[in-house]
């Protein structure tokens, strides 16, 4: 017998999917993917780094608390995020529905959260806490790189929403916790 969760998921799962055969049905989504490849390569990880490495070689102030609060919060998201993805094992799109294929090979077999829209998350809450500033622009980068996510076809929009809320609420637990 299916539990209220199973239900709610299962009822969540129906959204995504017509979400995503509207998305990628699209004439047009073959030309968004090679926009979106590109976005979604910012969140693969390197230019967290460089961003950070450009910020100490610039002496920026505050650059020490923010690296710390930044790495502080990537350790806490990625063991949680693994857990989330390995005790969900929510298929990707395009394993969960024939019709459906994907732009890019994603790097491991489940989709839920999206690891790429948690790390993005992590960064903008990190910047805008020290850098408020650059707030626009840094969740405006997170927001596209889990969009492009989606438009590539690896996730569903709902591993999208969950990364944002373990990326955001990891790098705030880091904040209290540093």
């Amino acid at each position: 017998m299916n539990t209220q969760r199973e239900k709610a998921f299962d009822r969540l799962t129906g959204y995504d999917l017509r979400a995503m055969r509207w998305l990628l049905g699209r004439p047009s989504a073959a030309r968004i993917a090679r926009i979106a490849r590109q976005v979604s390569r910012l969140g693969d990880g390197p230019f967290y780094a460089v961003v950070a490495a450009m910020l100490w070689y610039l002496a920026v102030p505050g650059v020490a608390a923010f690296t710390q609060l930044l790495l502080s919060a990537f350790l806490i998201e990625l063991p949680l995020y693994l857990l989330l993805k390995n005790l969900i094992r929510r298929s990707r799109p395009a394993d969960a529905v024939e019709s459906l294929s994907a732009f890019i090979r994603p790097s491991d077999r489940f989709s839920f959260p999206s690891g790429h829209t948690a790390a993005a998350f992590v960064f903008a809450v990190a910047v805008t806490a020290f850098f408020p500033v650059w707030a626009s622009l840094v969740f405006a980068l997170a927001i596209a790189i889990g969009l492009s996510r989606v438009l590539l076809g690896v996730h569903f929009p709902s591993d999208i929403l969950a990364g944002a809320v373990l990326g955001s609420g990891s790098a705030l637990l880091a904040f209290v916790l540093i």
